[in-house]
């Protein structure tokens, strides 16, 4: 491997013609696409952030225009035999905030101006709408082909304005009336696509569009973003080899790595598995396992939303959710689930047809890891995380399995909290603790909801497994009796590993740990 040229990848490019054009790697997914457009007329797709959705757009935007040369050698290049350019419009609205109607306003006219050039203006149209339709009534009129619509971040403007319901209500009644065209234009649209990260009703937006096909969650297309495990293996299989050998892993390690890592999204029921395209490019373009996708945008919003409705923050390690219930349109936020799982911060796991439950949990160790890391400084006022020596210095002793130096570094973190932190219950302490231990790449079990019953907190190391309880106010050893008396040690007798239990104590009154004690099973 290490005389074979490396691979261009597309890290920055996100125009389908460009990463054609400069030879950069291309999973190809044209198959799918054939499928799509050859399938039916109006569609909708919301997929998480950087997760390929401006890649698709133009691709189908190339091929709607008939540049046939661009797919030679992909699978679609055997399935099309006519080429038919079609006048397409595209629309893109991520290119800035919407923090004003005139923010929306003035994107749709740059954007329409545009278009204007190309198929001619009428000064009797003024509003957005009526540009819209006179632009697309031109296109058809002019070539004498129906016109391809492609919208690429439609909810750019909703998801800005999501902390000021008042002007997400006038954004949102401008975008209907905008998107009204489209049924009115029926007879001379032929193909309409619109995708997004989050799913707002259509009742809010598409009121009008009845024959819309919301493929987000169809097996069918669930793969059109994103990358598979057959992908991987089939045409990704050098870049993976050039990372195995530069982190001196083999092959079937560096696979295992990417998985633990960037795998594990599913967006149907029967979606196989789907690894994260943005991280796994940049992977392979440094050779390193980096946090790439969730250091490329801070979930703020889901920071404030989780506190808003004080959420559990553990049970986002398996909770079971009804489709009604975790795929609700994103201005109805009675809860934090739907956004986590649009946003991509979950991902389904499990589905029971019997009963329509869903169960989600977070997709890898890049989304937990980081969420869990972006969580703790909001948890103990640690804005700049000035006691990351404590949890790194604790995180090393558990894997030496010094129980007795771990417990010690985690009373001073405790006690380095500032005082004026508000809901000092049990649950406070316990999320924090909880918090602490999932920053350390090792199993952790908490309190999941289901009829086996489970520890507070489960930790697996090479050669021990811990099983932690805690109490506040009380005493150790009325922790250490819970372990026993629960059977909490029942699930890993066989596992061979060392069983040690140990019973945690918090003081209220000097706000850390007040006493504990381990003992071996």
């Amino acid at each position: 491997m290490g005389n074979t040229p490396r691979r261009r990848y597309p890290i920055g490019i996100q125009t389908f013609s460009e990463v054609r054009n400069r030879g950069c790697v291309y999973v190809d997914k044209t198959g799918l696409i054939y499928d799509l457009v050859t399938s039916d007329k109006i569609y909708f797709l919301c997929r998480p952030r950087r997760f390929g959705k401006s890649l698709l757009v133009t691709t189908l935007e190339s091929y709607f225009s008939g540049k046939k040369d661009l797919f030679e050698g992909l699978a679609i290049s055997e399935l099309e035999k006519d080429w038919t350019e079609y006048p397409v419009l595209h629309f893109d609205f991520s290119g800035t905030k919407y923090f004003s109607t005139e923010d929306l306003d003035g994107q749709l006219c740059i954007q329409l101006r545009l278009m204007e050039e190309r198929f001619g203006k009428d000064v009797s149209e003024k509003t957005p709408a009526e540009r819209f339709q006179g632009i697309i009534r031109r296109a058809y009129e002019m070539t004498g082909k129906q016109v391809v619509f492609l919208v690429d971040e439609y909810d750019a403007p909703l998801l800005d304005s999501n902390s000021d319901p008042e002007l997400q209500s006038k954004l949102r009644n401008m975008l209907r009336s905008f998107y009204s065209v489209v049924k009115m234009s029926d007879a001379m649209l032929k193909f309409v696509f619109i995708t997004g990260i989050s799913k707002f009703s259509q009742m809010s937006i598409f009121s009008e569009l009845n024959s819309l096909q919301n493929i987000s969650m169809k097996d069918r297309f669930s793969a059109i973003c994103g990358i598979t495990a057959k992908e991987l293996e089939e045409q990704l299989r050098p870049d993976v080899e050039a990372l195995a050998e530069k982190n001196k892993e083999t092959y079937e390690e560096a696979m295992e790595h990417l998985r633990r890592m960037y795998d594990g999204y599913h967006f149907s029921p029967e979606c196989e598995d789907i690894y994260n395209p943005f991280s796994l490019l940049n992977a392979f373009n440094d050779l390193r396992y980096g946090k790439y996708w969730f250091s490329s945008g801070t979930p703020t919003f889901l920071i404030e939303v989780l506190q808003k409705c004080n959420f559990d923050i553990e049970r986002l390690e398996g909770i079971t959710a009804s489709s009604e219930q975790f795929d609700v349109p994103a201005e109805r936020i009675a809860n934090p689930v739907p956004v986590l799982y649009q946003s991509g911060y979950l991902t389904i796991k499990d589905y029971n047809p019997m009963a329509d439950l869903y169960t989600l949990a977070y997709p890898n160790d890049e989304v937990r890891l980081g969420f869990i890391n972006s969580l703790i400084p909001e948890y103990v006022n640690d804005l700049y995380l000035k006691r990351n020596s404590f949890i790194y210095g604790f995180t090393e002793d558990l894997r030496r399995n010094d129980l007795e130096s771990c417990m010690e570094k985690i009373t001073a973190f405790f006690a380095s909290i500032p005082y004026d932190l508000e809901n000092k219950t049990e649950k406070h302490y316990h999320t924090i603790f909880y918090l602490l231990f999932s920053m350390m790449r090792m199993y952790i079990g908490s309190e999941v909801r289901s009829a086996v019953v489970r520890a507070d907190i489960v930790l697996k190391t090479g050669t021990h497994i811990y099983v932690f309880e805690l109490k506040i106010d009380g005493t150790a050893d009325d922790a250490l009796k819970q372990i026993d008396s629960k059977g909490y040690l029942v699930p890993y007798s066989a596992d061979g590993r060392k069983l040690v239990k140990v019973g945690v104590s918090f003081d209220s009154g000097t706000r850390t740990v007040g006493e504990w004690k381990a003992v071996e099973a």
